[in-house]
């Protein structure tokens, strides 16, 4: 009798650790494991280059870069985020003539380039792979 009571009292606390080291795993807060490769970096621009502008169009909108015309005060950085499929670039100056001021390279997609631009003035850009897209950043 004490044998089957002391099996049964053992039982029960071997179900009782069990529900709560359960209880505990359930509400212990892992921190993710973190993946380079997997993460992304989110990145608010001030002009984006959205998707499909990569084919002739977007100039008839305006819409190659959004907003194709930026106003800032002088000392201030612009933003330029590719949000294509599509590589872009941002290049200072025109298709025909570059101007040499800044070139952001080949951006692929989710690929910022920043540039602060010190002294007033207009000044053009374009994408080196597509003539359509021109935009401007008019520095007060």
């Amino acid at each position: 009798m004490w044998c089957d009571l002391l099996k049964k009292i053992t039982i029960l606390g071997i179900i009782t650790v069990i529900i709560l080291v359960i209880i505990l795993f359930s509400t212990f807060d892992y921190p993710a494991k973190e993946n380079n490769d997997e993460l992304k970096l989110i990145v608010k621009g001030d002009v984006v280059m959205p998707s499909k502008v990569s084919r002739p169009g977007c100039e008839e909108m305006d819409r190659c870069y959004v907003p194709s015309i930026i106003v800032i005060e002088s000392g201030k950085q612009v933003t330029w985020v590719n949000e294509d499929s599509a590589f872009h670039s941002v290049t200072s100056g025109f298709y025909d003539a570059p101007s040499g001021l800044f070139d952001s390279g080949y951006l692929d997609p989710s690929e910022p380039f920043t540039f602060t631009f010190d002294e007033s003035g207009t000044y053009d850009y374009f994408c080196t792979l597509h003539p359509w897209m021109k935009g401007q950043v008019i520095v007060e």
